[in-house]
């Protein structure tokens, strides 16, 4: 039987002494030089970190970016992040009005963001490497288009062209993955429908690496954590997943171990890799390998092993350090005991 592999969402803590611990959009504690030396050596702490967890596909753990949606759109223009406005997103979930920052001049790309933080991940692993990217329609329900006043479908389409640029050109550079967030999808099921999907195949448009997308219902914060408490409808996947099966995409990340999703719609996924969520990552608790191993059987119900990639349900940034630490060798560690009930 196929070994069942096993990745992360994309974020991991900031160490301490880089950014303050446990805060999303926290400040660096550095500048400069010293900033950029500090980052470098998040980078090689977490690489190593997951190589000895035993995570097969591996990430920089986002520990170039405040934010997985500010840390690049801020190389593509003129935002003002600190007199941000407010707008309606996220479906008015966690509130009325959220504030956004204000995007001031048109949309540009200058060349590949990310490529010199490809570049210096790849020379220090032989694994393979996955990088993450803000989805369009997840990027225009957080920007205020002060500057084009574009309806979010306009401006997801405009971001989108942009958004291939640089996911070709980091596929070309040696990205195995390319994957690209869209949180929003378990949100707008119906904009994801009219328009969503559509644009999502553009960004991919003719990116030679594993394209994925991943799906979840946000970090494990306060503010998200209340709405999970609270929320009694997970039917958002049967609506999305469907459409992405006629889809390119290659992989798709689904939150399954914190929310109350029904494992059976993953068989909606047939032929695609499924990144399955079976680490809770809205607490600081590291779940036993036993239990992360249950995950992983429940989901070979509906996924074939080889298509089945065991993962985290979202990012861990908000996490502390130690937790997260916990969290890669129990996700490992219970992949490997369903590995070996398989013969591997």
């Amino acid at each position: 039987m196929p070994s069942i592999r096993t990745t992360i969402a994309g974020s991991l803590p900031k160490p301490e002494w880089l950014a303050e611990p446990l805060v999303l959009r926290a400040p660096w504690r550095l500048e400069g030089d010293a900033l950029a030396v500090g980052q470098d050596d998040a980078v090689s702490l977490w690489l190593a970190a997951q190589e000895e967890a035993g995570i097969d596909i591996v990430t920089d753990g986002e520990q170039r970016r405040r934010h997985y949606i500010w840390g690049f759109v801020e190389h593509l223009g003129q935002f003002d992040f600190d007199n941000q406005g407010s707008k309606r997103s996220r479906g008015q979930r966690y509130s009325t009005e959220t504030a956004a920052p204000r995007m001031l001049s048109d949309l540009q790309w200058d060349g590949p963001v990310l490529l010199e933080a490809l570049r210096f991940a790849r020379a220090r692993t032989d694994r393979p490497i996955k990088v993450t990217l803000p989805g369009p329609m997840t990027v225009a329900d957080s920007i205020l288009d002060t500057a084009g006043g574009r309806s979010d479908a306009d401006f997801a389409a405009d971001y989108a062209a942009i958004l291939n640029l640089e996911a070709r050109a980091l596929a070309e550079a040696g990205a195995d993955v390319v994957q690209i967030d869209e949180p929003c999808f378990n949100i707008y099921t119906e904009a994801v429908r009219d328009w969503g999907l559509e644009v999502l195949e553009r960004a991919f448009a003719g990116v030679a690496a594993k394209r994925a997308v991943h799906i979840c219902y946000g970090y494990g914060t306060e503010t998200v954590l209340n709405w999970k408490n609270a929320n009694r409808d997970w039917s958002h996947y049967d609506a999305t997943l469907p459409l992405i099966a006629g889809s390119t995409i290659d992989q798709v990340s689904v939150e399954c171990a914190a929310s109350g999703v029904d494992p059976g719609i993953l068989g909606a996924l047939e032929g695609k890799d499924v990144l399955v969520g079976v680490i809770d990552v809205g607490n600081e608790e590291v779940e036993r390998a036993t239990v992360v191993a249950e995950r992983i059987r429940h989901a070979l119900d509906h996924v074939p092993a080889e298509h089945l990639i065991a993962c985290t349900d979202c990012g861990m940034v908000p996490r502390s350090r130690g937790s997260a630490l916990g969290k890669l060798r129990a996700l490992a560690a219970g992949a490997a005991l369903v590995n070996r009930e398989l013969g591997n």
